[in-house]
């Protein structure tokens, strides 16, 4: 690997410049600058975050932690790309970390973190009252939630309206007709699972529809769970004429069940998922479903982490974005009311 005395012998300057323009570019001439930045993108040279940590006065790293419950899911791969070109845009590096909505994955993640020296950490926590976001919040790591909300901590948040989201989609089926609405949630123990599940249940009642516990099932937000659940609902003496989906991935697993059981959508049973996803129009049909603004919530909470490594001491911060209804072809009228 080139050195730094490498790249000042390119540049032909000493190799205290080429320390100056990595650490203090402003007390360097700008022609200089540019010379030994070109040499040394020539040779390939990366100065060491952790050498530049410990000559800098601030002691920053330049570089934060993102962990996210499964890059799999297309929405926190939104999340994560959001995070990812902010930090880039501010030359901090990104180090990511899959929990799968394990405690013991993500305190290994957040320990692993906290090793490397992180300025910050960006996580969706993986409870309301997680424990692991707690440690970090105790000691000198700045913190932004993102996607999910905390109870009873004073902590950076970027959330997304789950319940209203929830809300404005339960409403369109009834609007629609429906009565019979089945309801597929995520972890209770995780703040959007718990608000869609309230938004679900106040658009009912708001239109005078009686709650029916046999018609809500919670499980993982994996697909796996959403197709066993959908089955369990439709094996019901009264199944549900719609489904509302708490996650892309769990609107897989339902699709992946009413497919099986050569179920036409919307004619035998309508569809709402929540999440969008970007081959949604290569389904048949395109489902209805409410979209959050996945890479916006990252980018912010990126936004929201610098700000707070520039201002430790000011009050925290939580920023709401809305989610959208966009209605496409995997809805209608009941079957009995065609």
């Amino acid at each position: 690997m080139p050195t730094l005395e490498d790249v000042a012998s390119e540049a032909d300057v000493s190799a205290s410049t080429v320390s100056r323009v990595f650490n203090n570019p402003d007390k360097v001439h700008p022609s200089t600058r540019d010379r030994v930045k070109k040499a040394a993108d020539t040779l390939g040279y990366q100065p060491s975050r952790v050498a530049r940590r410990l000559r800098l006065k601030d002691g920053k790293a330049s570089l934060i932690g993102l962990v996210i419950p499964d890059i799999q899911n297309p929405f926190f791969a939104n999340v994560a790309r959001g995070v990812e070109d902010v930090a880039q845009d501010n030359e901090y590096g990104l180090i990511l970390s899959n929990s799968d909505e394990d405690p013991d994955k993500q305190k290994l993640a957040v320990n692993t973190l906290k090793t490397e020296d992180v300025d910050g950490v960006i996580v969706p926590p993986i409870s309301r009252d997680d424990p692991n976001v707690k440690r970090l919040l105790e000691s000198d790591i700045a913190v932004v939630c993102v996607d999910r909300r905390m109870e009873n901590v004073r902590v950076d948040t970027i959330l997304s309206d789950s319940q209203k989201g929830a809300y404005r989609a339960v409403t369109h089926l009834l609007e629609l007709g429906h009565r019979r609405i089945g309801f597929i949630g995520g972890v209770p123990r995780i703040s959007t699972s718990a608000d869609r599940r309230e938004g679900y249940e106040q658009a009912l009642q708001d239109q005078g529809v009686p709650i029916d516990s046999t018609l809500v099932r919670e499980g993982d937000s994996r697909r796996e769970r959403g197709r066993y659940l959908t089955d369990a609902l439709l094996d019901l003496d009264r199944p549900p004429t719609a489904l509302f989906t708490g996650n892309n991935l769990t609107t897989l697993g339902a699709l992946s069940a009413l497919s099986a059981r050569d179920m036409s959508v919307p004619e035998e049973i309508s569809l709402v998922g929540y999440d969008d996803v970007p081959w949604a129009m290569a389904l048949n049909p395109p489902p209805t479903v409410i979209g959050q603004p996945a890479y916006e919530m990252g980018s912010r909470a990126a936004e929201l982490l610098l700000q707070r490594l520039d201002a430790p001491n000011r009050s925290p911060t939580t920023v709401t974005l809305q989610p959208e209804l966009i209605t496409r072809k995997s809805c209608g009228p009941p079957p009995s009311k065609r």
